[in-house]
């Protein structure tokens, strides 16, 4: 029997280390033009931004849906 490997980019990656990530590729400034969210805009830190997107589905997904977009270029 094949074990699977499951495919889903996201499976295993915390939510904190995806914000990293794109801070550290983007920055916050660019990352608030990708992303019209207050929370990359205004007194922008990480730990700011993962209390408004843990609170936020939609904000979430727009952000796990850029992750994947960028992959190919970390």
């Amino acid at each position: 029997m094949e074990s699977s490997k499951n495919k889903d980019p996201l499976h295993g990656i915390s939510l904190q280390l995806i914000v990293e990530k794109l801070v550290g590729f983007y920055g916050f400034d660019t990352l608030g033009e990708l992303i019209k969210i207050k929370c990359f805009t205004e007194n922008a830190s990480v730990k700011s931004s993962l209390t408004f997107l843990r609170k936020t589905e939609w904000a979430r997904k727009k952000v796990e849906e850029l992750y994947i977009k960028t992959l190919p270029k970390f």
